[in-house]
């Protein structure tokens, strides 16, 4: 084995332990700060307030994040991050074991967990496409997303467990978890870097540089707001906690397992996709995933039936990592190295958008509606997305092939790409 690919693998063993740990710490996160909150408030609304704690910061920084990711070794950018978000879940961990009674508190250590990760994300987001080839990206992102769905089933089932055990147990586990990734991720290899040092006009310019990019390329413009508007009416998860306690008459145990649904569905088609890598119609599949995503949430909001709500989390997770591994794959080979921080910033905003502002959606139309009626608004409205897209953006429809692949035609802006050179 060369040096080069020895290299190569530690690196992706790194990247892979990276992303597993923190991810199994937002999932856990995410699980136990729903319950506590509507053990609290009782609200479906607060619930989808949580979400937008956690997205604005990223939407506010924009233009700050990116250009750090691009300006700033991403390793070092990533492991800050995760050391933040481990000092806020410490403070939680505090707070959670006073006794509460108001909810303020939680809500601005969730807008700094946000913050810190609005400066991680980016950063760690572009690290597969900097770490192997491009015909090996896809490969890479498979595992990248197996690892991200593994953590998914772990995560809300130990944080349902151990918040049984005590208030303050997961969320210190999940702090342990971030530090471990913040460590891993420095052992990372970049395969290649840009030579620093801008040759545009440089402040806002420069920050807006993601934005424009997106803008000109259809296919990304596609791709990223197929994914803002479908799970922006599809985010039905936020509501698991209302819909386990009301619907299903599951307490914190039954609500970690729902939430593990969601990983297990997802994990199993990542698997699959790890032996059977998507090759061919890549385009016409990312749309088809989105309609089912769509189906699955309708039938979630329906059934009082705990089995078939675990189903169709499953199925509907299943068909959002489809959607997931396209786009991983499909944004970074056709954004040029030395913008990938700042696209990545954009596209991490507008995921923020679909998760967290679809949980604000979600909660809104759950205190009014009701639960079962907010989700089956948003998978209905998620279906007549997929199909508005289909016709809007033909350029997004007919991608066969993964740039960079050996099957595809070359990366639309190949010529533009800036000098590199070897570390």
């Amino acid at each position: 084995m060369s040096p080069f690919r020895t290299r190569e693998t530690r690196s992706i063993v790194a990247l892979l332990t990276s992303i597993f740990c923190s991810s199994s710490a937002t999932a856990l996160l995410t699980t136990v700060l729903g319950k506590q909150v509507f053990d609290l408030t009782g609200s479906e609304l607060a619930l989808g307030l949580l979400g937008l704690a956690e997205f604005a910061p990223a939407a506010l920084l924009v233009f700050v994040t990116g250009t750090v990711a691009d300006r700033i070794d991403r390793r070092k950018v990533a492991a800050a991050g995760l050391g933040a978000q481990a000092i806020v879940i410490a403070v939680l961990a505090w707070y959670a074991g006073t006794a509460p009674t108001s909810t303020l508190p939680i809500f601005v250590l969730v807008i700094a967990y946000g913050a810190a990760g609005a400066f991680s994300t980016p950063a760690t987001r572009a690290m597969p496409a900097d770490t192997v080839a491009p015909d090996r990206l896809a490969w890479l992102v498979a595992r990248d997303t197996a690892a991200w769905q593994l953590a998914a089933i772990a995560g809300p089932v130990v944080g349902g467990f151990l918040y049984v055990v005590g208030v303050r147990v997961p969320y210190a586990f999940g702090a342990v978890l971030l530090v471990l990734g913040a460590a891993a991720i420095t052992f990372v290899q970049p395969r290649e870097r840009v030579t620093r040092g801008s040759k545009g006009r440089g402040g806002l310019h420069e920050a807006a540089e993601g934005v424009r990019f997106v803008r000109s390329q259809p296919i990304l413009l596609g791709a990223i707001s197929l994914d803002l508007f479908a799970v922006l009416f599809g985010g039905a998860v936020a509501l698991l906690p209302a819909i386990a306690e009301t619907r299903l008459g599951a307490g914190a145990v039954g609500l970690g397992v729902l939430r593990a649904a969601v990983g297990i569905g997802a994990g199993t088609v990542t698997l699959f996709l790890t032996v059977r890598p998507l090759a061919r119609r890549v385009g016409r599949t990312l749309l088809v995933a989105v309609a089912a995503f769509g189906a699955g949430t309708i039938v979630l909001g329906v059934t009082r039936n705990f089995f078939v709500a675990f189903v169709a989390l499953a199925a509907l997770s299943g068909a959002d990592s489809i959607s997931v591994f396209i786009r991983g794959t499909l944004v970074p080979l056709v954004t040029p190295f030395a913008k990938r921080g700042r696209v990545l910033a954009v596209e991490a905003v507008f995921i923020g958008a679909s998760n967290e502002l679809g949980a604000f959606e979600s909660g809104v139309v759950g205190q009014v509606l009701g639960p079962a009626s907010a989700v089956i608004i948003g998978g209905v409205a998620t279906l007549a997305i997929a199909v508005l897209w289909w016709t809007v953006f033909p350029a997004l429809r007919d991608v066969d092939h993964f740039p960079g692949s050996v099957e595809a035609a070359p990366l639309p802006d190949e010529a533009e790409l800036p000098e590199r050179r070897a570390p």
